[in-house]
């Protein structure tokens, strides 16, 4: 029985050269094929729709496939949607990254096993996939919760595939309910824009070092094919493939449901729109994976039931999810007593991200050396047996994990403010101490301002008082005789110790420690 298929001008056949030239003169090209291709001459590539044709924006996948030859011409050539990206350089598939992700603890389901076999080593002529994971703007900063989905993502570049990472400008607005148990507020415009651009910055910075070519990242925002949606193109072209028995079913959904907060027509419908970000990428951009933590689940199952059903394609889109970062009592890793663990420099310094995982405990660094860092297995395993020695130094497993992780994040730069801080905080350190390094840590620990006048011949007692560092002249002066008390990092016995100028480090800052952790930096103006 004749099908009929739409041609790409992009593709290598006389049929796609044909489809290009209607297409230039501003018809639509639809070609009858009477048989299965039986060369490559005309292939799936062939039958991806022309990215350039917006005859039917915003909702081009009214074009659909047959079934029976779309699957056919799927196994001819692996769902290579994928196959219209540019190729600068070759896709190095010798490691499986699903096996990758399993091993290191990064995967907790997939859609289906068929992800797993076409990053298979052994699959022939497989192009690399690109693969998205989203991010919505609630902030103007990625925190720690959303580093898994960045991890992901390069554990697929290192592997030679290609990583989209998709803002939600437009999803955004409405709100993921996934995890929720009440709506999110709603955010104005001017703050929507600045939380786009400043988690747009946090990706670029952290993908940019894992991409081994400019080209193998891309960074999207949804809000450029949502805003000309009309809501009646919506409803019959999206809404009417959507079941809503399996809408309800969703997990996300039915615990709000149940809950006494209920969930307005706006957050249900949030699937939807998700799912239907998996169809566009899948057909405009050649993206056949969705990345999410666990509690995505229901979100890119929509999105690969909607791929099913609108573009009538079988196994080609593939969704993975990744378990919550968990400490080994259960409780979600990622907060601190100031709140969310941020990775942009200017919410949360290097020093303070290095230092919330240098204080990983040992239950966890182990995991978390597997799960966030990209050393070897082997080495991994190296470190966790000398744990058990009896020369073990406390602490190696953590600080190689703060390095790496703060690396990963911040770059080497990062590191080495982080490193040359910590370092300058430490008492009894032999490291000389400047102002610079001082005003740099003033964001992370308590300061305060005194004239210098009044630091100048006061008492350390005094000054550990009036600074803020101690509640009392008796609980300093019992600090002291514990030898606990520290000035710029050396140890004070003398009750009678005074401020001298060469105290105040380059005349501007000093720096007080009571025992190893409570610090005080002193600005003298």
């Amino acid at each position: 029985m004749p099908f009929y298929i739409y041609l790409a001008a992009e593709g290598m056949s006389m049929a796609a050269s044909a489809a290009a030239a209607a297409v230039g003169a501003g018809a639509v090209a639809l070609f009858r094929l009477n048989r299965l291709p039986s060369s490559p001459s005309t292939s799936y590539r062939s039958c991806l729709l022309l990215k350039g044709l917006r005859a039917f924006a915003p909702f081009p996948y009214r074009y659909h496939f047959a079934s029976y030859s779309t699957s056919s011409l799927l196994s001819q050539e692996a769902a290579a949607v994928a196959s219209q990206l540019p190729r600068s350089h070759a896709a190095n598939t010798s490691s499986n990254v699903v096996e990758i992700l399993e091993q290191r603890g990064l995967l907790e389901s997939l859609t289906s096993d068929g992800l797993r076999s076409v990053c298979s080593s052994s699959a022939p002529n497989q192009p690399p996939l690109r693969v998205y994971c989203g991010f919505d703007p609630t902030a103007d900063s990625l925190h720690l919760g959303n580093l898994l989905g960045i991890i992901v993502l390069s554990w697929f570049l290192r592997c030679g595939h290609r990583a989209v990472a998709l803002i939600g400008g437009a999803t955004g607005r409405v709100g993921d309910p996934s995890g929720k148990s009440s709506e999110r507020p709603e955010l104005d415009l001017e703050t929507l824009h600045k939380n786009i651009s400043g988690i747009s910055a946090t990706i670029r910075h952290i993908l940019s070092r894992a991409a081994p070519t400019p080209d193998s990242v891309s960074i999207l925002n949804n809000y450029e094919w949502w805003k000309d949606v009309r809501l009646l193109d919506f409803l019959k072209d999206v809404g009417r493939y959507a079941r809503v028995g399996t809408m309800m079913s969703k997990e996300s959904v039915r615990k709000r449901l149940e809950s006494d907060q209920g969930m307005s027509y706006t957050e249900f419908t949030y699937q939807l729109l998700q799912g239907y970000d998996f169809v566009h990428l899948f057909r405009q951009e050649g993206v056949s994976v969705q990345i999410g933590g666990s509690d995505q689940w229901g979100n890119i199952t929509a999105g690969t039931d909607l791929i099913r059903r609108i573009l009538r394609v079988e196994g080609a889109a593939h969704g993975l999810t990744f378990p919550l970062l968990l400490k080994s009592d259960g409780t979600k890793f990622g907060k601190s007593e100031d709140g969310a663990i941020w990775l942009s420099p200017s919410k949360l310094t290097p020093y303070n991200f290095y230092q919330y995982f240098f204080s990983v405990p040992d239950d966890d660094v182990v995991r978390f050396l597997k799960m966030l860092t990209f050393l070897s297995l082997e080495e991994i395993a190296r470190l966790e047996r000398d744990m058990d020695t009896p020369g073990y130094v406390p602490n190696t497993a953590q600080r190689r994990l703060a390095e790496e992780i703060t690396r990963f994040v911040h770059g080497q730069e990062g590191l080495d403010e982080a490193l040359k801080a910590t370092e300058a905080l430490r008492p009894g350190a032999a490291t000389k101490l400047d102002a610079k390094t001082i005003e740099g840590i003033g964001e992370d620990v308590p300061s305060c301002s005194l004239p210098y006048d009044q630091v100048l011949s006061l008492s350390l007692l005094d000054l550990s008082v009036s600074s803020g560092l101690l509640e009392s002249k008796s609980a300093a002066r019992r600090l002291l005789k514990q030898g606990g008390l520290y000035l710029n990092n050396s140890r004070v016995d003398s009750e009678a110790k005074k401020i001298e100028a060469n105290d105040i480090i380059d005349g501007k800052v000093i720096l007080l420690s009571a025992g190893k952790k409570n610090k005080m930096v002193v600005r003298v103006s």
